[in-house]
């Protein structure tokens, strides 16, 4: 048997009754599916191959996953089969959302609200730090001699200099999910709910911001708005890390599409989204504004 009728096999309450698993489309790590019990939709989700070298720790999604629930803005765990590294959740009834969904007028207020729900509630298993990510894949990449677009060593300085600049004046860490994609956040009609909590961790909150922006390709306005809703006005120094860290989003999860890029089986370009990622991130740096959010964030 596959994993997943594995899975349902093993559950006890569902022996019987009336099951039909369906493939889900999406998803650039594991494979999805939705499985329906008597007509009862769950969502179950299986790792795919290699997920285990993108610095997933499965014990601390499980803990992540539960307590976005608790939160109010992760769907429920129902079981969780450790030994599969799976886990059944409440079926979100909604629409899975997308960059023009989320670029539609007051939306960003909206992400900000859920994320800002998230961030209140129960700390998180580990901590995330996208400096020390970019360091472990860059390591990883070294080892097994992926490629990766050209020119990242070289701007390893500067990211250094980033990451010295954003500890002047670090703001307090708060439980993040990391990798808000646009899929990844589901809306019911009433709120905007938060799922996928593979790279969760308390991090800096910015991150959290600066990364869903940078996912949207939001622009000045967008980003103003998301601050403002966040933190209750849009400065220049939360602005400014907010900018810092959609360059840092680029940069790490750029690596992570070219390790993709050469360890997935999903049909996805991987390496031409790590290249146009780099390419977002070198522009920046490389923009007039990039000297001023690096002086506004020591502010």
């Amino acid at each position: 048997m596959s994993i997943i009728e594995e899975v349902v096999a093993k559950l006890d309450e569902w022996k019987g009754r009336d099951i039909s698993i369906h493939l889900l489309s999406g998803g650039l790590t594991n494979t999805n599916y939705k499985v329906i019990v008597d007509g009862t939709p769950y969502f179950i989700r299986v790792p795919g191959e290699g997920t285990e070298l993108l610095a997933i720790d499965r014990k601390n999604e499980y803990h992540s996953s539960k307590a976005a629930a608790q939160a109010g803005v992760g769907p429920k765990v129902l079981n969780h089969f450790p030994e599969y590294n799976v886990m059944v959740l409440e079926f979100l009834n909604g629409k899975t959302m997308s960059k023009d969904s989320l670029n539609e007028s007051g939306m960003p207020a909206r992400m900000a609200q859920s994320i800002k729900r998230l961030h209140a509630g129960e700390r998180f298993l580990l901590d995330f730090n996208m400096f020390r990510l970019t360091e472990y894949y860059l390591s990883l990449c070294s080892e097994r001699r992926i490629k990766i677009p050209d020119g990242y060593l070289e701007r390893m300085s500067t990211v250094s200099d980033i990451e010295k600049a954003m500890s002047a004046k670090p703001l307090a860490t708060v439980p993040c999910n990391n990798d808000l994609l646009a899929e990844n956040y589901i809306d019911d009609g009433n709120q905007l709910w938060l799922i996928d909590y593979e790279y969760s961790g308390n991090n800096d909150p910015t991150f959290e911001l600066g990364n869903t922006c940078q996912e949207m390709q939001f622009n000045d306005e967008q980003i103003a708005e998301v601050c403002a809703a966040y933190f209750g006005s849009a400065s220049a120094e939360k602005i400014a890390r907010m900018k810092l860290n959609m360059i840092m989003s680029d940069v790490g999860w750029g690596l992570w599409a070219a390790i993709q890029a050469n360890i997935s089986a999903i049909e996805f370009d991987f390496w031409g989204w790590s290249i146009e990622r780099w390419g977002r991130a070198v522009e920046k740096m490389d923009s007039a504004e990039f000297s001023v959010w690096m002086k506004d964030v020591r502010v």
